[in-house]
């Protein structure tokens, strides 16, 4: 039925539906725009406005299950209000069987459902066809708005341009590339040499919370997003993106390769130290075993055997001893051949020079991770001087001071404490700087200082200089460290008299 329903103008109670989406209102099309158009409308009918219903930048493709709508529904229920006035019918819903069901709901409590653009009323036979009519054009439309915009996240993802504007934690967007953002890389950084020094998602987490880092929101990190930065390939130069779709509320599911994104973009690690994080990880998720205690034997979890399986001591045996396929070598013979082998690669300057430079690129880490965090330290500070400026003007009161003021006081003094351990290490990395000719030159001290070491001086050198030793066919093949993470390791260095 059109406006001039003799049934419309007779006084009523209404409410005023708005439901705008955020694409319309980057178009300027506002919900004020909407309101002031509903309560015109209403006020030359001389009907009463109750109600507001706002959902603004809520999708049109399932709306009666949010609040507002929940809400309105109660209203019509109890007869609060008898009528819903919107500016159209697609902005009351999109989908087709909510808006009959919206229809069905009405009609049950003899409420009107009432559209100013298309200027129809469901209290009659004429207007409930119409309605239908269009609710089903209001469902094809959002049909192929939908298509249209998978059409351009599909075309923009096999450009690799970036989707949403969102970057992954440690970069940022700019001119369309990614580029490393500095004071999120550092943190970046520090969680993958954490991750290998405790094998610990959780540790990693509690970890960098008290040394009162943050995640990009301003979080605490916790087991879930310390997993999340670790295993998202950005870091090794590569950012994937655009791989999982929502399949319900709840679950989601991996889209076809074809329409995955692919971004090049500086690293932030090496692509050895991703793989090697992501190994563990990988073996952790597939075993769900915790990691197990600090080795006993000076190459254990270092020793694997030409079939692929680690090789272990057992107790009271003086061999380390492949469980699969019964290979072994004496305790004695291993530390005898690295010491030899370790003696060799001292003796090789190439070898050398790219082991200094891989400490001299840990020391600029190191120094980008000290200025992230004095930088946290000026931003936590500016941050409790303006609460204490909004106190002082009496823009809050006490009690929104103390709920402000104090987590930011707490996390001052946890960012405070970590600032001497960092610049101590930044300032022994910086003194302690070597070159090839004196570890050349001090290399032939190894094996007199070698016997008198303890066993856990030893292991902590051997850590710092090897990643694996595969013993097998006649042959044992070292495959050595060039990529020293921290001060320990420096310290191991200087233990090998290298420094």
């Amino acid at each position: 039925m059109k406006e001039n329903s003799v049934k419309n103008t007779s006084p009523k109670d209404i409410g005023i539906w708005i439901r705008v989406s955020t694409e319309d209102q980057a178009k300027g099309d506002s919900p004020e725009h909407h309101e002031e158009r509903a309560r015109a409308y209403a006020k030359s009918r001389g009907w009463e406005v109750k109600e507001l219903y706002d959902l603004a930048g809520q999708s049109g493709k399932a709306v009666m299950q949010n609040p507002e709508a929940r809400r309105m529904m109660k209203d019509i229920e109890r007869g609060h209000i008898t009528g819903l006035v919107f500016s159209k019918l697609a902005r009351l819903s999109r989908n087709r069987r909510e808006l009959e069901d919206f229809s069905d709901f009405f009609k049950k409590h003899d409420a009107d459902l009432i559209s100013l653009s298309e200027a129809i009323d469901t209290s009659t036979a004429g207007g409930r066809m119409f309605f239908h009519l269009l609710s089903v054009f209001a469902q094809w439309e959002r049909e192929e708005t939908t298509e249209r915009v998978n059409a351009s996240v599909l075309t923009r993802a096999k450009l690799g341009k970036s989707i949403n504007g969102t970057s992954p934690y440690g970069y940022e967007w700019k001119d369309r590339k990614l580029v490393i953002k500095a004071e999120e890389a550092a943190i970046r950084r520090k969680a993958y040499e954490l991750f290998l020094k405790f094998r610990r998602k959780g540790q990693v987490a509690k970890t960098l919370n008290a040394a009162g880092y943050r995640t990009r929101k301003g979080n605490i990190w916790r087991d879930t997003s310390i997993l999340r930065i670790l295993d998202e390939s950005s870091a090794k130069g590569i950012y994937v993106f655009n791989t999982m779709r929502m399949t319900g509320t709840w679950r989601t599911e991996i889209k076809p390769e074809a329409e995955w994104g692919r971004a090049e973009c500086p690293p932030i690690v090496s692509e050895e130290l991703w793989n090697q994080v992501n190994e563990i990880i990988a073996a952790q998720l597939k075993t769900w075993k915790r990691p197990g205690k600090p080795p006993v034997h000076l190459f254990s979890g270092l020793a694997h055997c030409s079939c692929g399986h680690k090789m272990y001591v057992a107790a009271n045996s003086p061999k380390y001893f492949c469980r699969k396929c019964c290979n072994k070598i004496a305790i004695v013979d291993l530390e005898n051949v690295i010491l030899k082998e370790l003696k060799t690669f001292f003796g090789q300057p190439g070898r050398i020079t790219s082991h200094l430079q891989a400490a001299e690129k840990n020391l600029a880490e190191k120094s980008a991770l000290l200025a992230t965090h004095q930088r946290e330290i000026q931003k936590v500070r500016e941050e409790m001087h303006q609460t204490h400026q909004l106190y002082l003007q009496k823009q809050i009161s006490g009690d929104g001071f103390r709920e402000l003021y104090t987590p930011a006081e707490e996390r001052l003094k946890q960012l405070n404490a970590g600032l001497p351990q960092l610049e101590a290490e930044v300032d022994f990395l910086k003194v302690n700087k070597l070159s090839a000719d004196d570890v050349l030159n001090e290399s032939h001290s190894l094996h007199k200082r070698w016997p008198k070491m303890q066993m856990p001086e030893k292991r902590q050198n051997v850590e710092a200089l090897i990643e694996k030793i595969v013993i097998g066919n006649g042959a044992i093949d070292i495959t050595y460290s060039c990529l020293p993470t921290s001060i320990e390791q420096c310290k191991s260095q200087q233990g090998l008299g290298l420094g």
